[in-house]
């Protein structure tokens, strides 16, 4: 009698191909909602000229941090991945997370270039969508996440998602991003480490167990955080709506500046949870009796 792994179900290659096509109609919709209608660019302007950086130090250190991703980080990051990969002996990995890394920022950039945007909200700002800034970050926290051992991917998790969320609301704040240009880079990076993950777990269906359960001491902090800030963004979102000020022009709004800021949360909250579930390291057992030969 032979032993045999228990093979993973079809979900295994079905869930990041599902993450990724919800990722790329998410991208579409917030491009369509905020950039090609008028109550949503109008919406989408009056939150990001919500909030002045009004303090020198604050506005300092947010200069500083996002002006550190940069290309030169992005390539540290790659090498880094790739090294913990060879060490790890798991090259799938190392492959993946620079996939990853560089497939994200190459689709925002053509996208930020390519899709146009229409002067709705008055304004003479060009298309920004989606964010380079919030993209470099949020694929350099997410090939962390992949690369490293099951162990430490909670933890890594929790920083990454710490620090995508300071650039992601910091950008906004400091007016150099509209909320959506934030949430589609995200959706952007997310998809693009969708489509890593399918060709690892492609790579890896002939030796793969059933995929292990992720951290929840990790998982926890995130599903409260999109828990409390999701139905706080619906809610701004429909006050904004029928707001009278902007029914008229884009305003600048302390409230739509919050709903976008707890929206940007909120998506990174999911998307970080979603990744952390999604490169959950196959379990190498249970092994079960087989037929003999």
């Amino acid at each position: 009698m032979t032993m045999v792994r228990q093979r993973p179900g079809a979900g295994y290659l079905l869930a990041p191909v599902a993450v990724g096509l919800l990722a790329a109609i998410g991208t579409v919709a917030t491009y369509h909602v905020f950039v090609r209608t008028i109550s949503g660019q109008w919406l989408d302007t009056a939150a990001m000229l919500g909030t002045d950086v009004q303090h020198p130090r604050v506005e300092d250190i947010l200069s500083r941090t996002m002006d550190a991703t940069t290309l030169t980080s992005l390539v540290l990051v790659c090498i880094v991945a790739a090294a913990i990969g060879v060490f790890r002996k798991r090259a799938d990995l190392a492959i993946g997370a620079a996939v990853l890394v560089l497939t994200a920022n190459a689709t925002s950039q053509i996208l930020k270039s390519w899709l146009p945007r229409l002067p709705f909200d008055g304004t003479s700002y060009p298309n920004s969508l989606p964010s380079g800034h919030v993209t470099a970050a949020a694929s350099v926290a997410f090939a962390l996440v992949l690369v490293l051992p099951s162990a430490l991917r909670g933890t890594a998790a929790l920083i990454g998602a710490s620090y995508t969320a300071a650039i992601a609301i910091g950008t906004v704040w400091a007016q150099w991003h509209r909320p959506s240009d934030v949430i589609a880079a995200l959706l952007v990076v997310l998809g693009c480490g969708a489509l890593a993950v399918t060709g690892i777990r492609l790579a890896r269906w002939r030796i793969a167990g059933r995929p292990e359960r992720p951290s929840r001491i990790a998982g926890l902090p995130l599903l409260v955080t999109a828990a409390i800030t999701a139905p706080v963004t619906v809610l701004g979102l429909l006050l904004g709506k029928t707001s009278e000020s902007m029914t008229t022009l884009p305003e600048p709004s302390r409230l739509t500046f919050l709903t976008g800021a707890a929206g940007v949360a909120a998506v990174v909250a999911i998307g970080f949870l979603t990744w952390l579930w999604l490169t959950t390291d196959d379990d190498p057992g249970p092994v079960t009796p087989g037929d003999p030969d």
